[in-house]
């Protein structure tokens, strides 16, 4: 059996609730990660995807334009625009379940946690790379 352990990214970035959401966005871009696991005194408490940060940014009820939504990321935090309680997984979870789950709810990623600290995050990409490596057949 394929577990997540064997998928997963052991280190992923993080950032802590409290975050400038700007610093998150940079974070994102820099490393080229589309989710980040937000993590306060060691713990999971949410999850923070770019889908989250256009959707903070590009609010209708903002008519002001591109100043006023740039302005937004300077003053939103992470903890503001997360998913809280994130679905997560285990290490030893099957990686079958896990990619049904992924396509079940349509997730990019998951936080891979054990006793609610994070160990690590397991993406599609994580899954794609392996049917890569195995080849089709």
């Amino acid at each position: 059996m394929l577990t997540v352990a064997q998928l997963m990214n052991p280190r992923p970035a993080t950032v802590g609730s409290d975050t400038i959401l700007r610093e998150a966005a940079a974070l994102m871009n820099q490393s080229g990660y589309r989710h980040l696991p937000v993590v306060d005194d060691g713990n999971l408490v949410g999850m923070l995807t770019e889908r989250d940060i256009r959707l903070a940014v590009n609010s209708p009820a903002l008519d002001d334009g591109v100043t006023a939504r740039a302005a937004l990321l300077d003053d939103l935090t992470v903890g503001a625009c997360m998913t809280p309680e994130p679905v997560a997984t285990s290490p030893d979870a099957d990686a079958r379940a896990v990619a049904e789950l992924l396509t079940l709810h349509k997730f990019g990623a998951l936080p891979v946690v054990e006793g609610g600290r994070l160990v690590g995050i397991v993406s599609v990409i994580d899954f794609l790379r392996r049917f890569a490596e195995r080849g089709a057949g």
